[in-house]
């Protein structure tokens, strides 16, 4: 479940406020307030990583008691899938290309007949579930009978 962080100033003229990670008063001069709690802004910290969650972002994450940064989150409880071209796991974090509803490693996403691999801005095409570059596509619609019109 996804969370919000605020970073608040500590008014002089208030009562400490207790911190929920180590239940000592917060006397420094600024706070985080998140789960409805307060918290020093060294002890609201990822469990898996330790990073300070003030710091890499508003947002944390929470499932099983755990308290998160997204990128810990998605690798333990991110929906995963697995490659189109190779079938294997794709892990959460890593990133991916998509074509339509088919989910790639970046290394797999190539043609699936030369292996060229494509760069930003090449322009490929999915035919019977297989990425294909521009020649191994035409090639294939000559076969097929099906030249595409040129103009």
């Amino acid at each position: 479940m996804t969370k919000g962080i605020q970073m608040l100033s500590v008014q002089p003229d208030t009562k400490p406020k207790g911190c929920a990670g180590c239940n000592r008063k917060i006397k420094d001069r600024y706070l985080l307030k998140a789960l409805d709690k307060y918290w020093h802004e060294d002890c609201l910290k990822c469990a898996c990583c330790d990073c300070r969650l003030g710091e890499v972002g508003s947002t944390l994450y929470t499932k099983a008691n755990l308290i998160l940064c997204r990128r810990d989150y998605l690798r333990l409880f991110g929906v995963t899938g697995n490659c189109a071209a190779c079938s294997k796991l794709i892990p959460a974090f890593e990133m991916v290309m998509r074509a339509k509803e088919n989910v790639y490693h970046l290394d797999c996403f190539a043609c699936q007949l030369c292996n060229q691999r494509f760069c930003v801005g090449d322009k490929f095409f999915l035919k019977n579930n297989m990425i294909l570059c521009q020649t191994d596509y035409e090639e294939g619609l000559m076969k097929e009978g099906y030249a595409p019109q040129v103009r």
